[in-house]
């Protein structure tokens, strides 16, 4: 199968997903195999939300909507034209997936395939109902991935090379068990945002979206704030105020009533709306409902800082501080070329 054949299959299976907005979920005549597959699509998105409790409606709907800007014909042949991708070798590769975000293992599979590869997914229990559909509709749109892609709820077989992402204390093991085949081990990280002072209301808007959305539980939610000495808390609390009513969400209510609880009996100092606190921390993973801040002094000093601690940053949230800053706003927003960890999946694949 050619570069381009895969290409035109990803591309229709986001015109496929772009069927499910916000808004509503409308059927559209033009997609190929929708009889077969729309209301499946549905009935496996109302499955996931009764699963997890963190997987909202507008989470997932939001995470589909992201998939389909990225999976266009433009889209797709921009990612691969950095690579040569003559390379005719084809090797199974396995793919351990987080659960944290829907769909959050989707780069990696979306990866695999248009390298040329096969792929074995492990799915965390938490993300389940998504990617097996989408997977047969992928089939459906491109007979020759069949027999490329398999899920596996026991122990990995016949693989060549693996991805593998989970916690600091997983990637040990992942690390131990898999020393011995070409491997990407993912560990914790987290995004930072560094403010001036001199933000708008709008880029305090926008950054409340990069902190609140999917609940911060990905890693590129900013869990950290690095401010200007006296910094005046009143705007950033202002500009927030718009994610309100996330506190009438039962598992983001109960986080953050303990996460008080526990704030208020060690007599930590903390400041707090209502629906978020923030607390004077050194650590970059902060607790659900939490965003912990540090003050600078000098920007030189916390380039230094940040670059020291890159290995435990997926994001920088800023406006002029840093060469590779995320916009406010963008951080759950990645195109196909922004790799987790910085580390170029598409490059480690094609030279398997």
């Amino acid at each position: 199968m050619e570069l381009q054949q895969r290409i035109i299959a990803f591309a229709k299976l986001g015109a496929f997903i772009s069927q499910f907005s916000i808004e509503e979920f409308e059927k559209q005549d033009n997609i190929p195999h929708n009889d077969l597959f729309f209301d499946g699509f549905k009935h496996q998105i109302k499955l996931a939300q009764e699963y997890n409790g963190w997987f909202t409606k507008a989470n997932i709907i939001f995470s589909l909507n992201g998939w389909s800007k990225s999976l266009t014909k433009n889209q797709l042949t921009k990612w691969t034209s950095a690579y040569n991708f003559n390379n005719n070798s084809t090797q199974s590769v396995a793919i351990i997936m987080a659960g944290n975000i829907p769909l959050v293992g989707f780069h990696d599979f979306i990866s695999v395939l248009i390298s040329g590869h096969s792929v074995i997914v492990k799915q965390s229990s938490n993300d389940k109902h998504l990617l097996p559909f989408l997977a047969k509709y992928l089939e459906h749109v491109e007979p020759n991935f069949k027999g490329k892609i398999k899920f596996t709820e026991g122990q990995l077989e016949n693989f060549e090379a693996v991805i593998a992402t989970g916690s600091s204390n997983t990637a040990r093991y992942f690390e131990y068990y898999f020393k011995n085949k070409p491997s990407i081990i993912r560990k914790n990280r987290n995004s930072v945002s560094v403010l001036s002072g001199s933000e708008t209301k709008e880029e305090l808007e926008n950054l409340s979206e990069d902190i609140f959305r999917y609940y911060g539980l990905g890693c590129r939610n900013v869990s950290k704030l690095f401010l200007p000495k006296d910094y005046n808390f009143d705007s950033f609390f202002e500009a927030i105020y718009k994610w309100h009513p996330i506190i009438n969400e039962a598992k983001y209510a109960n986080n953050y009533d303990y996460n008080k609880a526990v704030y208020i009996m060690s007599e930590f100092d903390m400041l707090e709306n209502g629906f978020l606190m923030i607390k004077e921390d050194k650590s970059f993973a902060s607790p659900i409902a939490t965003v912990f801040y540090e003050f600078y002094s000098d920007t030189e000093t916390l380039q230094n800082t940040l670059k020291n601690e890159s290995d435990n940053i997926q994001c920088i949230v800023a406006n002029g501080f840093t060469e590779n800053e995320i916009q406010f706003g963008h951080t759950q927003k990645p195109e196909l070329w922004d790799y987790a960890d910085n580390v170029d999946t598409i490059a480690f694949l094609l030279k398997l």
